[in-house]
């Protein structure tokens, strides 16, 4: 599970998670040297790299991971994986200069290997030029007969969700795997258990078992969300794509792979709902209102599908979040005063609830981009939702989230680099999470630190998202769009940004060819470097910058 923000029970702070906030870039209202982030009427034509992503047809893609999977065998004879090992092709991206990064997860003897990815980087002429691995140790294990029963693993592991607010009895489901997320790798059971969690938000808590000994090695959440006119709470009036059926308009997007918004009504059903539709194609009032048949919520919901699915179209050439041209859905009305947001990754949609007295919904533009950032991170480098991974996690999408909405340039929602300020889930007007100083938020770290896998994820994300507004902005005092900013650093050093649209490139190439599901900070600071290095040189400009963020917020 990937909710929106750290649940109330866990944490005395003001509930915080991946948000960000912005859309209107006006050149008179800001300062500094850093260039913008591309806006819809730019992004399109921007010229990229040579090693940035191009955009694939559903059938090149399709032919492109066929050819991958014929060839698996040769592949991994090739990266000298062991005669029990096989590969499984989960995704490939090519470059506009004819690379192409192969992602594979791997099996052992049959068994899936949890932290076993890894990515192939093949050049245009077919040779291997490197390879990223989530584990650098063998994949071997002394035995396949586990120790302990699963009857065992399954009670410790619905023991941990009840920790959570579930009340099941049972697993909803349990595996044997090979763990190899933290060390040697070992013989395992993976078990789900499912339910509620104390907060009302869905349970789909994974539990990893050591199958000798008994021991709990690893557990995390994996629910990680016509023309017409849409009257928003937050992004004021805006152009919706509709479907007419036969009299009536619904909520239903053919042009970005299907994308329905639904109605949940207020309750915390695992269902679709009830698709929304309407008469005159108008939807909405702009104005917050606590019935369940209020279209408001779902103006803003779809909205933000719609310019997350441009966002990413436009700047990366990704069509969709499985860059499969197939749409999510969304669904709003979640709950009673749910204050919370989440991307469910095995229902592939996201979800809003309606906040304090069901009248302040989560789903501001910043929100949506967030949540749909979720399952593009899912369907790419995985990143474990836990430790410091899950910091660079809950990061990323607070960066692409950033990005949606300076792409949308909507002048009711101007860019900055607050997150989640619409939304006011503190009551008085404040954001969740500042970018420039992470700690302004009371529990977001600023720096890298030893102990920084221990806290939340959505408090170690200040990290990663300290880093990326060093990377765009730099350092110092500024004012963009209006709002103040003053990024301190951890060395004392002076950072000069190289813009939003290239530091938008880089994480993005990190993410999707670089990073795997272990990725620490460390090995964050490496994968971005060798995205620079690819996208615009080795001691480039740009590539200096990374490293100057990276050391600026003590990651070296």
């Amino acid at each position: 599970m990937t909710p929106l923000y750290a649940r109330h029970k866990r944490s005395t702070l003001a509930i915080a998670t991946a948000v960000a906030a912005g859309a209107l870039l006006t050149t008179g209202l800001t300062t500094g040297t850093a260039a913008a982030a591309p806006t819809k009427a730019d992004a399109a034509t921007a010229a990229r790299p040579a090693a940035a992503p191009t955009a694939l047809s559903a059938a090149t893609r399709v032919s492109l991971i066929k050819k991958a999977q014929a060839d698996v065998a040769e592949t991994a004879q090739k990266i000298g994986l062991g005669a029990k090992e096989k590969l499984v092709v989960k995704d490939v991206v090519k470059d506009a200069d004819g690379t192409t990064h192969t992602r594979y997860e791997r099996t052992y003897a049959g068994l899936p290997v949890l932290g076993g990815d890894l990515v192939v980087h093949t050049s245009k002429a077919g040779k291997t030029e490197g390879v990223t691995r989530a584990v650098k140790a063998a994949i071997k294990v002394a035995s396949l007969k586990a120790q302990v029963s699963p009857v065992k693993a399954e009670k410790q592991a619905v023991s941990a969700a009840k920790t959570l607010g579930s009340t099941k009895s049972a697993a909803d489901g349990a595996r044997k795997v090979i763990w190899a997320g933290s060390g040697k790798p070992v013989l395992a059971y993976e078990t789900i258990v499912g339910g509620l969690q104390d907060d009302g938000t869905p349970n789909q808590l994974h539990v990893i078992t050591d199958a000798a000994t008994g021991k709990k090695l690893f557990e995390y959440q994996g629910i990680e969300n016509a023309t017409g006119t849409g009257k928003t709470l937050y992004s004021g009036t805006v152009s919706l794509t509709t479907t007419l059926s036969g009299s009536t308009y619904q909520l239903y997007d053919t042009t970005r792979g299907g994308h329905k918004t639904y109605n949940l009504k207020h309750s915390s059903s695992s269902g679709t709902g009830t698709l929304f539709t309407d008469a005159d194609n108008v939807w909405g009032t702009g104005a917050a209102s606590s019935s369940t048949t209020d279209q408001t919520a779902a103006a803003d919901a779809a909205y933000g599908a719609q310019e997350t699915w441009d966002f990413y179209k436009a700047t990366f050439g990704r069509s969709g979040i499985k860059n499969n041209g197939v749409g999510a859905y969304s669904r709003v009305h979640y709950g009673s005063s749910y204050v919370n947001a989440f991307w469910d990754d095995s229902c592939f949609c996201m979800t809003y609830g309606d906040g304090s007295g069901n009248t302040h919904p989560l789903t501001s533009l910043d929100v949506a981009g967030h949540e749909m950032s979720h399952g593009v991170t899912s369907n790419t480098a995985g990143l474990n939702y836990s430790g410091e991974s899950g910091g660079l996690n809950e990061a990323t999408s607070d960066i692409f989230g950033t990005g949606v909405e300076f792409y949308a340039n909507n002048a009711s929602d101007v860019g900055d680099y607050l997150i989640g300020e619409k939304i006011d889930i503190n009551g008085d007007g404040s954001p969740l999470r500042y970018m420039d100083k992470p700690s302004k938020d009371g529990g977001s770290a600023d720096y890298w630190s030893s102990s920084v896998g221990n806290l939340d994820v959505h408090y170690s994300s200040g990290v990663a998202n300290h880093f990326f507004y060093l990377l765009s902005e730099g350092s110092g005092s500024k004012t963009i769009n209006g709002v103040s900013y003053n990024s301190p650093t951890s060395n004392g050093s002076t950072v000069t940004g190289i813009g939003r649209a290239k530091a938008l490139q880089i994480w993005y190439k990190a993410l999707t060819t670089y990073f795997t599901s272990t990725t620490n900070y460390k090995s964050a600071r490496t994968g971005t470097l060798s995205a620079a290095a690819a996208l615009y040189g080795s001691g480039s400009t740009e590539y200096n910058a990374v490293a100057a963020a990276w050391s600026a917020v003590n990651v070296s």
